[in-house]
């Protein structure tokens, strides 16, 4: 997959694709419906697979100051993108330019003339330009002008109703991985680079591999049974563990972070990236009497969350 980031410098080989077009948050069931209507329309005109999505997410650019609300961030949105065989990523900058292009203008130098779009796929909540003020209907309108396809695609609804991020978000937020893996079709994942920690784990017999969840939703505190894939390095590969999202008030400590136990592992992980799935919330984060009640419960966190991994 090649991914292409500025819009005024396109190479004839990353033009003229057949690209759906989004945010992808999470990249879930919804978007990929829409993404496999852009590879069905690719198909038919020869042309290869795209998807136009922006970084920072514009809600990030309009209120850099509210709460994460971010389920994976650009270099997760792009594996999984990957892994759907997306053949040309246009991951394009958002920034006061392109925030103030009006719907025609966006037509017109972005999709048409920048990128060179044969046909595009939006969902049927679309909308584009400053203030949002271009619909499906005005986009519609200008692919007939300009010389590209497009296609509507319809809302997908699984059985708890309408899949958004904002419904994958709540589950996440309500202790509920499984519910928002159904909208996902796939597990939620965090991924990121292993950092430095205290090494209190280790002390305690459960060396943990820590993560940074710096901008992104975070999902209800507690201890998970999880899926980790190592992504490189010697130890490359899959692994189950248990792992806990909190602020340790064991520690005092209060800034939120993951750290992942791998079961039947021993290795360095320092700086490594990692991909850690959550399967099921086993427990909230609580605080203990005393570094033995920790242990203790960590045994049985570990058992659980084994047990869980196990089943079919």
């Amino acid at each position: 997959m090649r991914i292409i980031r500025d819009y005024t410098y396109v190479s004839d080989a990353d033009s003229g694709a057949s690209a759906a077009i989004g945010n992808f948050d999470g990249v879930h069931l919804g978007h990929q419906s829409v993404i496999d209507i852009a590879r069905k329309q690719g198909d038919k005109i020869g042309a290869p697979l795209g998807v136009v999505t922006f970084e920072p997410h514009p809600r990030q650019f309009f209120a850099p100051d509210a709460p994460p609300f971010r389920l994976m961030g650009a270099s997760a949105r792009a594996h999984r993108l990957e892994k759907l065989g997306v053949e040309r990523l246009y991951e394009l900058k958002f920034n006061s330019v392109l925030s103030s292009l009006t719907p025609e203008e966006f037509c017109t130098k972005v999709i048409a003339g920048g990128l060179g779009l044969k046909h595009v796929v939006v969902g049927a909540d679309f909308c584009f330009g400053k203030g949002r003020a271009g619909s499906v209907s005005d986009l519609e309108h200008f692919g007939e002008k300009l010389g590209f396809g497009v296609t509507v695609a319809s809302l997908l609804e699984g059985a708890g109703g309408e899949i958004s991020s904002t419904a994958i978000r709540n589950a996440l937020a309500e202790g509920r991985p499984r519910d928002a893996a159904e909208m996902l079709g796939h597990w939620h994942r965090i991924e990121g680079r292993v950092i430095g920690g205290d090494q209190r784990g280790r002390e305690l017999g459960y060396p943990t591999a820590n993560m940074s969840i710096d901008g992104l939703h975070p999902p209800k505190f507690g201890v998970y049974a999880v899926l980790a894939d190592v992504l490189e390095g010697p130890h490359r590969g899959s692994y189950h563990g248990a792992a806990s999202i909190g602020i340790r008030p064991m520690f005092g400590d209060n800034k939120p972070n993951l750290e992942t136990f791998l079961f039947d592992f021993s290795g360095d992980l320092y700086d490594t990236p990692l991909s850690i799935g959550l399967v099921e919330y086993l427990r909230p984060e609580m605080k203990f009497e005393n570094l033995d009640a920790l242990i203790t419960q960590m045994d049985i966190d570990c058992d659980r969350a084994r047990a869980v991994l196990a089943a079919p």
